[in-house]
């Protein structure tokens, strides 16, 4: 473990800030020029598979065939680590958009590029920030694009699957599109909250089968849980 911890502070970390920091660039300049939707994500998701291959962190995908390209959704998935965010981008192999705490705009470079790619930043302090944060959703998911939602909200501290928020799910009854549950099982082991440097390990993505969103809000409650049941399937019992 020495040897890796070597590695990574005297090559890896290096090389990953560098591609950080050239991702980003190329991102913001490939938006402005020629808009979010390609350059918004495939920068990002080879950026996101240079991390996985550099940090010796395999990603298995099981369930592709549950979802096509063409079709929007909404995809929610459990929150065990910062590897989730690579699992996701390099190995989804969907083209779609974050919804993301608003503080994480703050980050130098990396914040600004998100804006420019699109994403959504979530700001529910006022009234009129939660319109203007649908208001961003509504026109990325009108030009059929997809989303990503951690509806924990945070990472979880302790491996487990916590309760979920409501807002992926009042943007899939909004705008009538499907919830997809994602299963992230490994990146707990891999680079847990409480960690500053990851761990070689193997990550399971699970994409599981759509869920059609109820066509009003009265059924929230069952669509949460119906979703949050899926996700658990594909773990270990949590104790």
């Amino acid at each position: 473990m020495i040897f890796y911890r070597i590695y990574q502070i005297l090559f890896m970390l290096p090389l990953l800030l560098t591609a950080t920091i050239i991702t980003a660039l190329i991102t913001i300049i490939g938006s402005i020029l020629f808009g979010g939707r390609w350059w918004g994500y495939w920068p990002a998701h080879c950026w996101a598979k240079l991390f996985c291959i550099l940090s010796f962190v395999r990603v298995t995908v099981k369930g592709r065939e549950n979802i096509s390209k063409g079709t929007s959704y909404v995809f929610v998935a459990n929150h065990q680590g910062a590897y989730d965010i690579f699992a996701i981008y390099g190995y989804l192999g969907h083209n779609f958009k974050w919804m993301m705490k608003k503080a994480l705009e703050r980050i130098p470079l990396v914040g600004y590029s998100c804006r420019r790619a699109g994403h959504i930043y979530v700001d529910n302090r006022t009234p009129a920030a939660i319109r203007q944060t649908m208001a961003d959703a509504e026109r990325q998911l009108a030009g059929g694009m997809s989303v990503v939602v951690f509806p924990e909200g945070s990472r979880t501290l302790d491996g487990k699957v916590h309760a979920f928020r409501r807002g992926a799910y009042t943007l899939a009854v909004e705008f009538g599109l499907p919830v997809v549950p994602l299963t992230i099982d490994g990146a707990y082991k891999v680079m847990p909250r409480t960690a500053l440097l990851p761990r070689p390990g193997h990550i399971t993505l699970t994409i599981h089968r759509p869920i059609e969103a109820p066509s009003d809000g009265h059924e929230m409650k069952s669509l949460i849980e119906t979703s949050r049941q899926a996700i658990l399937s594909a773990l270990p019992p949590q104790d």
